[in-house]
C-alpha cells in the first residue's frame, strides 16, 4: 500500500513501488488531524486500467498531500467485484467501480456513489474508450451493424464491454441469440482473435490498441458511437461518508485536480500511467489517454443517475443483473457538489451541464426528465 506520508513520489520511486506494494490491511479508520497538524488518513482502491490511474497519479503528484490527506492506495484489485468485496470487508474506504456495483447493490451491499472517475455529467451516453477489434475477413463494419450477425464476439460477461455489445445489438435490431458471445478476459482477447476462437473482440482501452499491435491484420472497426453510457463511480459506504464527509470532499477535490491535469497534459499523463500499468508501452498509454480524457468528468448531474439506470437495464437484458433497479438511493451528490461550488476552476473546459440536469438540494431523480435533459 502506498501512502502520502512518504515524501512526494518521484518517477523512479513510483516504478519501484510497483514491486513493493502490499495488500491492504483491514481494521483501519480515518485518523483526524491532531493538535500537531497530522494528516487525515483514508484508504482507497482501484483497478489497473487507463481510466482508473487518476488515483495513483493524484498520489504521485501530491494532490492528496496538498489537502492534508494521507491516502493509502491499495494494490490494484483484479476486478470491480474484488474492490467491492474489500470495501464491504472494511479493508478500504473508497473504491472506483462501474458496472459490478449494480448486482452488488441488488444483493444488499451498502454502497454510496459520491462522484465519477469516468463518464459524463453533460450527456446521456459516452463510450469513447470502447472499441471493436477484428480482422478484415470477419466482414464487420461500423457502417453496417447487422454485420455482427452470426459472429463470435469476445467480451467479459457482466462487464462494460458486454454492455457495449448489447448496445450495438439493440441499435442493429439484433437479438443476443443472433451472435455467439464468448466470455473472455481482456488479456486473452488478442490470442483468441489470433487463433480464430473469436471473430471480434470488444474491450476498453488500452486493450484495443494493444490487440491491433499484436495481432496481424487486426484493426479497430468501430470505436465509441454513444451506444451506451460508460459508467465509473467513486464508491464508499454510508457509515464512512457520514463519519468523514470533509475527508471525502477533500479526496474528491484532489481527484478533480488530477483529472484536470490529465485533461490538460494527456501525453505526460499517458507516460506517467505506464508506471502504474505494468507491461503497457508508453505509446499505447498515450494513445489510450487521448480517448480517456473525453470521459474524464468527475461532476454529478441527472445524467449520471440516468447512465446507471440505463446500464442496469442493459445488464438485466443480458441476465447480468436483476430487473427494476432504482439508482437514486445509491447516490449522495453532496460531497462533489461541495467541490463544484467551492472550486469551480477545477472543472474549467468541461462541457456545460444542461440546466435541467443540474443536481441541487432536494433533487429527485426522474428517468423521463433526465432522459430529456441529457440528450
Amino acid at each position: 500500500m502506498l501512502s502520502t506520508t512518504r515524501m512526494r513520489l518521484s518517477a523512479t520511486v513510483s516504478v519501484l513501488a510497483l514491486g513493493v506494494l502490499t495488500g491492504c490491511g483491514g481494521g483501519a479508520t480515518v485518523e483526524d488531524p491532531g493538535a500537531g497538524g497530522a494528516s487525515a488518513s483514508l484508504r482507497a482502491g482501484y483497478l489497473s486500467a487507463i481510466d482508473q490511474v487518476g488515483l495513483p497519479l493524484a498520489l504521485e503528484n501530491g494532490y492528496f498531500e496538498d489537502r492534508g490527506l494521507n491516502v493509502d492506495v491499495a494494490d490494484p484489485f483484479p476486478t470491480g467485484v474484488d474492490a467491492l468485496n474489500a470495501l464491504q470487508a472494511g479493508e478500504v474506504d473508497l473504491v472506483q467501480v462501474g458496472t459490478p456495483l449494480v448486482p452488488a447493490a441488488q444483493k444488499g451491499d451498502e454502497l454510496v456513489l459520491v462522484g465519477n472517475y469516468t463518464g459524463s455529467a453533460s450527456q446521456a451516453s459516452i463510450d469513447d474508450t470502447m472499441a471493436v477489434v477484428a480482422t478484415p475477413k470477419a466482414g464487420i463494419s461500423a457502417d453496417d451493424l447487422d454485420s455482427l450477425r452470426g459472429k463470435r464476439i469476445g467480451v467479459s460477461v457482466g462487464s462494460i464491454n458486454h454492455l457495449y455489445l448489447l448496445g450495438l445489438l439493440e441499435k442493429a435490431g439484433l437479438k443476443t441469440s443472433q451472435v455467439t458471445i464468448v466470455n473472455t478476459a481482456p488479456p486473452d482477447l488478442g490470442v483468441a482473435l489470433e487463433t480464430g476462437g473469436i471473430d471480434a473482440a470488444i474491450v476498453w482501452d488500452p486493450w484495443p490498441i494493444t490487440i491491433t499491435d499484436q495481432v496481424d491484420g487486426a484493426e479497430e472497426v468501430m470505436r465509441g458511437g454513444g451506444y451506451i453510457p460508460f459508467v465509473g463511480y467513486q464508491v464508499t459506504t454510508r457509515e464512512f461518508l457520514d463519519e468523514h464527509p470533509d475527508e471525502v470532499a477533500d479526496y474528491l477535490a484532489a481527484r478533480a485536480e488530477v483529472d484536470q491535469w490529465i485533461r490538460e497534459n494527456p501525453d505526460q499523463a499517458g507516460e506517467a500511467a505506464t508506471r502504474w500499468l505494468p507491461g503497457t508501452e508508453s505509446k499505447v498509454a498515450q494513445e489510450a489517454m487521448q480517448h480517456n480524457i473525453k470521459q474524464l468528468d468527475p461532476r454529478f448531474s441527472a445524467c449520471n443517475y440516468l447512465a446507471l439506470d440505463t446500464v442496469a437495464d442493459l445488464m438485466a437484458q443480458g441476465d447480468a443483473a436483476g430487473p427494476d433497479f432504482d439508482p437514486a438511493p445509491y447516490f449522495d451528490p453532496a460531497p462533489i457538489l461541495k467541490v463544484m461550488e467551492e472550486s469551480p476552476d477545477l472543472f474549467e473546459g468541461l462541457p456545460e451541464i444542461p440546466a435541467q440536469a443540474q443536481v441541487e438540494g432536494g433533487f429527485t431523480y426522474d428517468q423521463a426528465a433526465a432522459d430529456k435533459a441529457c440528450q
